[in-house]
C-alpha cells in the first residue's frame, strides 16, 4: 500500500490541524500589556523623581522595582498566567527578562537548590547575559584601538 502524500496535500492537511491564529487580537493584547507594562516603568520614574531621587538612580530603581517584580509574580505563577494571554507584550520589556531567569528556576526548585535552582537558573538568560558580556567587551576594545572615545 503506498501512503505517499504530495506536498500540497500535506499543506492542506496542516492548515486543517493547526488552530486559527488570532493575529490582530494578538497583536492589539500584546501592545496593551506591554504598554501597561512601560507605563508602570514611567509612574515609578515619576514616584522616584518625585521623592527627590538625582536621575540616573532613579531610573535604576525602576528597573530594579520591575525585575524584582516580574521575579516575585513569576513565583507566585502569576507572571506566566498573564504571559499566556499577553503573549510578546510581556516578554519585550525588561520584565520579561527576569521571567526567562526565574522560570527554570521555579520548575527545577524540587531538585534542591543548588541542583535544582541555583544549576538551572541561568539555562536561557545565560547565554545572553554571556554573549551580551562579550559583545560588549569586543566593542569596548575596538573603541580603544580606534581611539573612538
Amino acid at each position: 500500500m503506498d501512503t505517499k502524500v504530495t506536498e500540497q496535500e500535506y499543506q492542506q492537511m496542516t492548515q486543517k490541524a493547526s488552530p486559527n491564529s488570532k493575529v490582530f487580537r494578538n497583536c492589539v493584547v500584546a501592545f496593551l500589556v506591554g504598554g501597561a507594562i512601560c507605563t508602570l516603568g514611567q509612574f515609578l520614574t515619576t514616584l522616584f523623581l518625585m521623592l527627590d531621587l538625582p536621575e540616573k538612580p532613579a531610573k535604576a530603581f525602576v528597573s530594579i522595582s520591575l525585575v524584582a517584580l516580574s521575579a516575585i509574580l513569576t513565583g507566585l505563577n502569576v507572571y506566566d498566567r498573564l504571559a499566556k494571554h499577553a503573549g510578546a507584550g510581556t516578554l519585550v520589556p525588561i520584565t520579561g527578562f527576569a521571567n526567562a531567569i526565574v522560570s527554570p528556576a521555579m520548575e527545577f526548585k524540587s531538585e534542591g537548590f543548588i541542583m535544582g535552582l541555583g544549576a538551572k537558573m541561568f539555562t536561557i538568560a545565560g547565554p545572553v547575559l554571556v554573549y551580551g558580556t562579550c559583545a560588549s567587551v569586543i566593542y569596548g576594545l575596538i573603541i580603544f584601538v580606534l581611539n573612538l572615545y
